[in-house]
């Protein structure tokens, strides 16, 4: 049985379960295969999260496929009873645009980390996001090389010491948010391992949304860089170390006021052309940045992903950035070979037509 699902990002084609199955759990998506991550790993908490968000999909298990690189989170598609492959380093999310360029009827994943998306995969992860391919990218990002024992990542913080910059990183590290914004990504987002609600809601979105949806997920490695996120996590410093994104709402945080909001705001910060925080007592309503995920312009996404660095660097925004819709890279593919087709047409006539069209030779 075939249906609409309602949600932009999932295909129309796409069989869904048949009513007279029983519901789905999330044992339903847990595979026989022993999950192999160290102890308090957040890769954990993100499997968890998956199995318990896959069921609401709505779909069958054979119609979606989660494809990983090389690293701890490429062990995803194994404990995910689903189709999976585990592919080459970098290469994901090269590998998920044939999938979903030649399977229009797939829910298509791809899980990577801060390393494999980042270094060996940093161009195809910039060219899927440009062409706006239908898949979900999940980047674990832990700030350090997890499976290779504890390099530094394009993610580390510069000064950083590891095993392999025991006199600290000299290299800038990259902002993955902003840098799915400078690719023109259409849905771009960040969330937190330990935080269930907010992550499952983000993958919700992600889901539903057509195009290449990108998410960043914070995630602890307590063996190699503990506690890198523990101003975000905790209990005495993550209000005022997290900057809550939702569409249409003032973009407040920190210790609550007498009248429960948050007593940091973000405004205009007309010399730089960014935005700025500043305490909440004193500013005009008019003044506090409302967040507009749905604006064609990715500016003021790109200025808020910056609160990340530029002298935040215990400060955070989570949420969606972007949210827009663009024509996607699968969709216009089948389209022109549909049109290249020509309905109705006699197949053996349209190779004909093909192999002769044009400039031809005669080799005597």
């Amino acid at each position: 049985m075939t249906a609409d699902l309602g949600l932009p990002g999932l295909h129309s084609g796409v069989e869904l379960v048949p009513t007279t199955d029983a519901p789905q759990t999330g044992k339903d998506y847990t595979s026989d295969q022993e999950v192999r991550w160290c102890p308090g790993c957040g890769d954990y908490a993100v499997l968890k999260a998956v199995q318990g968000f896959l069921p609401e999909l709505g779909l069958r298990r054979e119609n979606i496929v989660f494809v990983s690189g090389i690293g701890c989170s490429s062990r995803f598609p194994y404990y995910l009873d689903t189709y999976g492959m585990h592919s080459i380093h970098g290469r994901a999310p090269s590998i998920a645009t044939g999938i979903a360029t030649a399977r229009e009827d797939l829910s298509v994943w791809v899980v990577t980390g801060d390393g494999d998306a980042l270094s060996i995969g940093g161009n195809h992860l910039i060219h899927a996001l440009r062409r706006n391919v239908n898949m979900t990218i999940l980047l674990f990002n832990n700030r350090i090389y997890g499976l290779t024992k504890g390099q530094y990542s394009p993610t580390s913080e510069a000064g950083k010491v590891t095993k392999s910059t025991p006199m600290g990183s000299v290299d800038h590290p990259f902002n993955p948010v902003s840098l799915a914004l400078g690719a023109e990504g259409s849905f771009v987002a960040r969330t937190i391992d330990s935080d269930r609600k907010h992550l499952t809601s983000v993958l919700s979105a992600a889901a539903a949304h057509r195009g290449t949806s990108f998410v960043e997920i914070y995630q602890n490695c307590p063996i190699f860089n503990d506690g890198a996120f523990d101003a975000l996590k905790g209990a005495d410093t993550k209000a005022d170390a997290i900057i809550p994104l939702v569409h249409g709402e003032q973009i407040r945080f920190g210790a609550p006021l007498e009248d429960g909001r948050g007593s940091k705001v973000l405004v205009r910060d007309a010399g730089t052309g960014g935005v700025k925080v500043v305490a909440a007592s004193g500013v005009d309503e008019a003044d506090i940045l409302v967040h507009d995920a749905h604006s064609p312009d990715p500016s003021t996404a790109f200025a808020l992903s910056r609160l990340t660095d530029a002298g935040y660097l215990n400060t955070s925004p989570i949420g969606i950035f972007r949210q827009v819709e663009r024509p996607t890279y699968d969709d216009a593919a089948r389209a022109q070979i549909t049109t290249a087709q020509g309905e109705g047409a006699d197949p053996q006539a349209r190779l004909a037509s093909l192999i002769g069209g044009g400039d031809t030779w005669t080799v005597v």
